[in-house]
């Protein structure tokens, strides 16, 4: 769900310009990005909702713009008109710099400004006033509120927003089988995504074991490029970058193990199953999430942040473990907060929520920032072995490959069938050893290997 920063565009009044025309007076306000945090700088400009000659109202979407940590929806403070927008979707848009104009008055004509722009007979420029001590409150009043309205679209039955539409393009969705619960019928995202979570029940229930493994996406077939192409790296590949090389200089180690998931896919299918009465499902992904959790208990210093200068670690109380996301726009990893609170069932549920919003565009801040360590399931889409990279400033890092049916020997040394998973570790060697990293590994597999004691524990 993507944040609503109705006070982000805050264009100061003593900056607009001042018209007269035979309606009267009215002013132009210039919209600017203000400083959203987390150090953003720019952000790039996704889907505009509207067009120049559009009459907006306080709160309607303006645009949707995507900085390095999520997608963020621009609204409208004003009642107005839009005189004239300043980037094309996919440019880069900085902070201080402005996006629209609007005619904060609104009393020409939307089609007459549209096809202006501007009114005729301009007047002097308005002296600069201080803000009122009542604007200055509402100014600092700058806190993101998580916000699905939609503006309507007149030239579709279904009303919805572009970025909307996207989304449910992406995911095959006739926007008229979903039920809109905005103004006027309006479809948000909210919606979508409530139509999804009905959805992936309903099939839940229905297939075999066999499909519950997500197939390699394909993509649409692309026309052979004639010459180079060169493509801007920005928004979510530009943080990857920047992550991945400070990641890349940090003097990591690796460690592999083999893990015997046979008694995971015969519980997770008994518990499928009574799930499945209800409408609901379970992966396999939260009982090695949980496994995480419980031995980090035993071996904290796994779940710390290291400094920039490696001076002090940070051992975490909250186990807010991280979760690589393939997304049609990236590499995500939002986290999921206080796992060491949660049981097995619960995991299951905002692990779910979390993937919806990674793969909808709608993480918000809080899910992407706090992470404490992370799993990185590259087996969903194929592979044995991976050598994945430490998220800083966090220590330590798991990447899973997919599950084999294999004859290995048991206790007795018979051959049997055993399903099997490769777990390949990264950790930092400042802070930590190897040694520790193995026991702490031999713990969390144990916890995956007997995997009832997971039902046991909160």
């Amino acid at each position: 769900m993507a944040f609503r920063i109705g006070s982000m565009l805050r264009g100061p009044l003593w900056g607009c310009r001042g018209f007269r025309t035979s309606c009267g007076t009215y002013k132009i306000v210039q919209f600017v990005l203000s400083d959203i945090g987390e150090g953003i700088r720019e952000v790039t400009v996704r889907d505009w909702f509207v067009k120049v000659g559009d009459r907006v109202k306080q709160f309607d979407d303006i645009c949707l713009v995507e900085s390095d940590k999520a997608a963020v929806n621009i609204t409208s403070r004003f009642d107005g008109v839009v005189t004239k927008i300043y980037h094309q979707e996919g440019d880069l848009a900085l902070v201080g710099q402005p996006l629209v104009d609007i005619d904060s008055e609104g009393q020409e004509e939307a089609s007459d400004v549209g096809e202006r722009g501007t009114a005729a007979h301009p007047t002097a420029i308005p002296e600069a006033k201080p803000p009122t001590p009542a604007a200055e409150e509402q100014r600092k009043d700058n806190s993101w509120s998580l916000d699905l309205e939609s503006i309507d679209s007149a030239a579709s039955k279904a009303l919805a927003t572009p970025a909307v539409r996207r989304i449910a393009k992406e995911y095959k969705i006739p926007l008229s089988d979903v039920r809109g619960s905005g103004k006027s019928g309006r479809v948000m995202k909210e919606d979508v995504i409530k139509y999804l979570d009905s959805k992936t029940s309903r099939e839940s229930v229905s297939s075999s074991d066999a499909k519950q493994v997500d197939k390699p996406s394909s993509r649409e077939p692309l026309q052979r490029l004639e010459c180079d192409k060169t493509v801007s790296i920005t928004g979510i590949k530009k943080v990857m970058a920047r992550t991945m090389t400070e990641s890349n200089a940090i003097p990591s180690f690796g460690y592999s193990d083999e893990l015997d998931v046979t008694k995971l896919v015969a519980l997770r299918k008994e518990i499928r199953s009574q799930l499945q009465a209800g409408g609901n499902n379970i992966t396999y992904m939260p009982f090695f999430i949980k496994a995480l959790s419980n031995a980090l208990v035993s071996y904290p210093e796994l779940n710390s942040h290291v400094d920039s200068k490696c001076e002090n670690m940070i051992i975490k109380a909250e186990h807010n473990i991280g979760l690589a996301v393939d997304t049609p726009n990236g590499l995500l990893v939002p986290n999921m907060k206080n796992v060491e609170r949660m049981s097995l069932l619960e995991v299951s549920v905002e692990l779910g929520k979390l993937v919806e919003k990674a793969k909808t565009r709608t993480l918000s801040i809080q899910d992407l920032t706090g992470g404490t360590i992370t799993i990185s399931n590259i087996g969903i889409i194929g592979g044995t072995y991976v050598r994945p990279l430490i998220n800083p400033p966090e220590v330590a890092i798991v990447g899973l490959g997919r599950f084999r049916k294999r004859p290995v020997f048991d206790a007795n040394d018979q051959i049997v069938a055993a399903t099997t998973c490769n777990a390949s570790w990264s950790a930092d060697h400042r802070v930590i050893d190897g040694a520790t990293l193995a026991r702490f590994s031999e713990l969390w597999k144990h916890f995956i290997e007997n995997p009832l004691q997971l039902l046991l524990v909160k």
